[in-house]
């Protein structure tokens, strides 16, 4: 199975291509977040690289949230109109566990972090089992403090993943104590080879017109209308003109 993986949930962008198991190409940038500027090219580039045309692709992977609204918007909007265009499959993956599938470790807890800002987190607590991070706690927007008030980790080692986890320093040392590691740069990076790799033991999404992304929280519009509607049942975000 051909296959092209990304995500630009974040600043990280990263793209790969595979064919089964076999990485065929994969370039991952982080020192822009220019992501719809560069991320037509890169995989135009990168299909050029390996001999393919878009038509010789089967499926693609994507990172489909939390992070970056306009991030995730366009990874989900490539891959929807990609899959759609050239009828071929999608599959979506939560972009915590993407970070999470870096961590190999049998038996030990990940919690990929990115921050929300004002002590607000987007996290996940995941276990790795058979080699895949499982989901143990949903993923979810929240504050810090309380999330780690969730999590019972059983003395088990809790691996902090993302370039935003050394921001929660302090906190995560005094819940885990040395049960806390925090992992090297590449380990903190999307990697969408190993994307790709996991995207391929998924089952497609059934519906590509009703695939949508984990924003885990309202968009500023739709915060705002709610803000200007208290009480108020959604049915729609548009106003009403008399």
């Amino acid at each position: 199975m051909k296959v092209l993986s990304l995500d630009t949930s974040n600043r990280q962008l990263t793209v790969a291509i595979l064919d089964d198991n076999q990485i065929l190409a994969t370039e991952t940038t982080t020192v822009h977040q220019k992501h719809a500027e560069y991320l037509l090219p890169i995989i135009d580039e990168l299909m050029k690289k390996v001999d393919l045309i878009p038509s010789d692709l089967q499926r693609v992977v994507v990172a489909d949230g939390p992070g970056s609204y306009t991030g995730i918007r366009i990874a989900t909007a490539t891959a929807k109109t990609l899959a759609y265009t050239l009828e071929i499959e999608l599959v979506g993956v939560s972009s915590l566990q993407t970070l999470a599938l870096n961590i190999k470790q049998e038996g030990s807890l990940v919690m990929p972090i990115f921050d929300a800002r004002n002590n607000n987190v987007f996290s996940g607590l995941y276990e790795i089992k058979n080699g895949i991070p499982e989901n143990v706690l949903e993923d979810c927007h929240t504050d810090f403090d309380k999330w780690l008030d969730r999590i019972d980790s059983k003395d088990k080692t809790v691996y902090a993943v993302g370039t935003d986890a050394p921001h929660f320093e302090d906190a995560l040392k005094k819940k885990f104590d040395d049960k806390v590691i925090f992992t090297d740069s590449f380990d903190n990076l999307p990697q969408a080879a190993r994307l790709g790799l996991y995207g391929q033991t998924l089952e497609p999404v059934k519906d590509i017109h009703a695939f949508v992304p984990r924003y885990l929280r309202l968009t500023k519009a739709e915060a705002d209308w709610k803000q200007n509607h208290p009480g108020e049942e959604v049915t729609s975000y548009v106003e009403k003109v008399n």
